[in-house]
């Protein structure tokens, strides 16, 4: 067995990929994950996987899923990437399907295929509507298979703390804390993956994990990796308030047939079932008769704050109608059941007999650590893959892409850091200084917070910093209150320094690990909030009223986020339009 060793931090799709690649080729993976695996957030991916198949004879194509990728992205993925990515997806969805995945069929026995958002065609396989779930546990399959052959040691309960870089600044290995024992230790890695998944608690309330905090994307940025596109954050239009976070009704049910819409009369307080057809204004199908509610998630979002802004929102809220209704129980019941289950469960509403009430919500970022076409990001030995790195999605993402971004992201990472580790001298030795030293500075800031005193709590500082992001950096934005929102965030960064944890057993609870998250939080917060103020346009999911229009003489670019000892510098990396030229993004 060889003794090189690479480490993956994140258990989801992407960090699974990346570990199953690594064990194939023979190298051994230490696999970190603050959950157990199967508990990652791709669990909650419920709409499919993308793959230009062609099975339903709407000849499409992988030249039609390249195109609509980078339609949908507003132009700044990156091209060659994506090509990559859709020449790999129909291979993707037959190595889950001979996995096991119990995708839907057909009556021929055939892969089922339906459309999701921004696209003409039914190229979306799905497995009911936990296709997540369902492509998680296969590969956690596979895992435990490496795991019984010494290959794979798995890491559950562990979070990464930061990399330890030797004087060349190259990683060597990385320090991570065992949330159960408060522990920190060095581990020796010859390359590092990061697939840590989205920054949803940055905002607060989001679709994503309270896992997803983004604590070590902005650690690594700390550290000297560059961050790319920070602005783009990519809100659903269909999601429900909950106490702790927001929940996802998956496009799948606008796949499904799910119609959005609201009264045609303002306030109009009926209930949905006593108002008539006539009187019922399905706002996107009339202005985009040809998508109708399958149109790309930024739209589908724009419309309806600007619907709810003119006062036709259900009970004058930033509520519109998802309904469902018309479709047959038995219907529902097999392609969209989970999906449902979770309204009935929270909204204590049937969707099977009433409209969904549903309003966009944070969802995630299309931005992420910078990485070149082998998911290599700035640091030598470190790769990132799926929703934590930028480079698949551009503006905004095409519907049902997330999962197959996250599976090729893993297999081309781990690859690439297999190939990598092949071509190093030698491996160095936990006995080396450098583990040592980068491992008692993480305990020592462990301690000093621990015995910090003040007035501040962590929790409402937290609070704060949702709510100032989730008004002012999501759907619409202007310069002023970008301007005051960043203010704002280099208020909290100083009151952070006055929290007082409060905690005599630190083991028992979660206190000092959160604190650590929100310290790294804020510092991402304030250059995700910078580099929008910077964009003056609107393109994909960044939309500024100021600056109505995109403007690609000015800003087909990429946003490179540097970190300095002065704070964040911008900077930006033109965009390769050599396969595909720009053209107006229109959907009506």
């Amino acid at each position: 067995m060889s003794q090189r060793r690479i480490a993956v931090v994140g258990g989801g799709l992407a960090g699974l990929m990346a570990t199953i690649k690594i064990a194939e080729l023979g190298i051994g993976v230490d696999l970190f994950s603050i959950l157990t695996v199967k508990r990652s957030n791709s669990v909650c991916a419920q709409g499919g996987i993308n793959g230009a198949i062609n099975t339903k004879g709407e000849s499409d194509s992988i030249e039609h899923h390249f195109q609509d990728t980078l339609h949908e992205g507003d132009y700044l993925a990156d091209q060659v990437a994506v090509k990559a990515m859709c020449e790999m997806a129909p291979e993707i969805i037959y190595m889950f399907d001979r996995m096991g995945v119990p995708f839907n069929r057909t009556k021929e026995g055939l892969i089922d295929f339906r459309r999701s958002s921004g696209t003409l065609f039914r190229r979306t396989a799905f497995a009911g509507a936990t296709t997540g779930q369902q492509l998680l546990y296969a590969l956690d399959e596979q895992i435990r298979r490496y795991e019984s052959e010494g290959l794979v040691q798995k890491y559950e309960g562990w979070e990464f703390l930061s990399a330890v870089l030797d004087d060349k600044g190259i990683a060597r290995g990385l320090v991570a804390m065992h949330l159960n024992t408060l522990e920190v230790k060095a581990f020796v890695a010859d390359a590092i993956i990061i697939a840590t998944g989205g920054i949803g608690a940055i905002f607060g309330r989001s679709t994503n994990s309270m896992v997803c905090t983004g604590s070590p994307q902005s650690v690594l940025y700390q550290q000297g990796a560059k961050y790319a596109n920070a602005e783009f954050i990519q809100v659903h239009p269909t999601t429900i308030f909950g106490e702790d976070k927001l929940r996802l009704i998956s496009e799948s049910a606008r796949s499904e047939g799910g119609r959005l819409w609201v009264p045609r009369a303002r306030e109009d307080k009926r209930l949905s079932t006593d108002i008539p057809e006539k009187e019922r204004w399905y706002f996107l199908e009339e202005k985009y008769p040809q998508y109708g509610n399958l149109v790309p998630s930024d739209i589908a979002t724009r419309e309806i704050f600007q619907v709810c802004l003119d006062g036709y929102g259900i009970d004058g809220k930033m509520q519109v109608y998802l309904d469902l209704t018309h479709k047959s129980t038995a219907e529902l019941n097999s392609r969209l059941k989970g999906t449902l289950d979770i309204y009935k469960s929270f909204m204590r509403e049937d969707p099977y007999k009433v409209p969904m009430r549903v309003f966009p919500g944070m969802h995630y970022t299309m931005g992420g650590l910078w990485v070149d076409i082998n998911q290599k990001t700035s640091i030598d030995g470190i790769y990132a893959a799926g929703e934590c790195d930028f480079s698949i999605h551009g503006a905004n993402r095409l519907g049902a892409n997330s999962l197959v971004s996250c599976v090729y992201g893993g297999i081309v990472s781990g690859i690439s850091a297999v190939n990598y580790v092949k071509g190093l001298e030698k491996t160095l030795d936990i006995s080396e200084p450098i583990f040592e030293i980068k491992r008692s500075q993480e305990e020592e800031f462990n301690n000093s917070l621990s015995k910090q005193t003040g007035v501040e709590n962590a929790q409402l500082l937290h609070q704060e910093m949702g709510c100032y992001m989730t008004e002012n950096v999501t759907v619409i934005r202007n310069n002023k209150q970008l301007q005051d929102a960043d203010n704002k965030l280099q208020e909290l960064q100083e009151r952070f320094n006055q929290i007082d944890l409060n905690e005599s057993n630190f083991w028992a609870s979660q206190s000092l690990p959160y604190a650590r998250s929100l310290r790294n939080m804020l510092e991402l917060a304030r250059m995700i909030t910078l580099c929008a103020l910077a964009r003056n346009e609107s393109r994909g999911a960044h939309y500024k009223p100021e600056f109505p229009e995109r403007d690609d003489k000015n800003w087909l670019k990429t946003t490179i986020a540097t970190y300095t000892s002065n704070g964040t510098e911008i900077s930006y990396q033109e965009i390769d339009t050599s396969l595909v030229t720009p053209k107006p993004r229109k959907y009506n």
